[in-house]
């Protein structure tokens, strides 16, 4: 595991540069915490920009999940768009999850649920899954992640990942069309990244 890397799992180590920063989330100019240890500790990164843009409004209600959520981003902006809507926040990271706990709080998110994967109930189904994946961890575990989540779509909700393509969007987005009983399209491309849409 390389130093980039640690944000990936579990506890890597302690967070390190604990500071607030200034982000657009949801048409919103807000402030939140970051800090190193956690994927983008010191900016809102350009992928979940990209995804940000293409991705169509969330259902108003209903479970919406943040698949690694980091700091937060995602999470936070389903919160602000969708406030009837439960959303769960998912990620191996405790330092992330502590972040994206603090920053819900901070912006008076009350339905936001900061949690673990294994935290989060076997009979709960999304109308939406946003997420930045996290490429670097292999395709092995990578897949692992995606076939255990992107079932648990309802049928007719949608997931919006962004991958960069030269880290493979192309052969991921073959790869999920084999391997999933639904639909995979591009739904946007910006940047040097994919936007892939996934339904049942």
């Amino acid at each position: 595991m390389t130093e980039g890397q640690a944000h990936y799992f579990r506890t890597p180590r302690a967070p390190t540069g604990s500071r607030t920063i200034h982000v657009t989330l949801a048409g919103q100019d807000v402030e939140v915490e970051t800090a190193g240890g956690v994927f983008s500790g010191d900016r809102l990164d350009l992928g979940t920009r990209v995804l940000l843009r293409e991705v169509p409004e969330p259902p108003a209600t209903g479970d919406l999940l943040d698949l690694g959520c980091g700091w937060g981003p995602l999470a936070l902006t389903l919160g602000l768009l969708s406030p009837e809507a439960t959303v769960w926040a998912v990620d191996v990271n405790d330092h992330a999850l502590g972040l994206t706990a603090a920053n819900a709080t901070r912006l008076t998110l009350g339905r936001v649920r900061v949690v673990r994967p294994d935290d989060v109930p076997d009979d709960v189904r999304f109308a939406a899954i946003w997420s930045n994946p996290p490429i670097r961890v292999g395709k092995a575990e990578l897949h692992a992640m995606l076939l255990r989540w992107l079932p648990r779509l309802t049928d007719d909700g949608a997931a919006h990942l962004v991958v960069q393509r030269n880290l493979g969007a192309d052969s991921l987005h073959a790869w999920l069309q084999e391997n999933l009983d639904g639909t995979v399209t591009r739904a946007g491309s910006a940047k040097g990244y994919r936007v892939l849409r996934v339904t049942r």
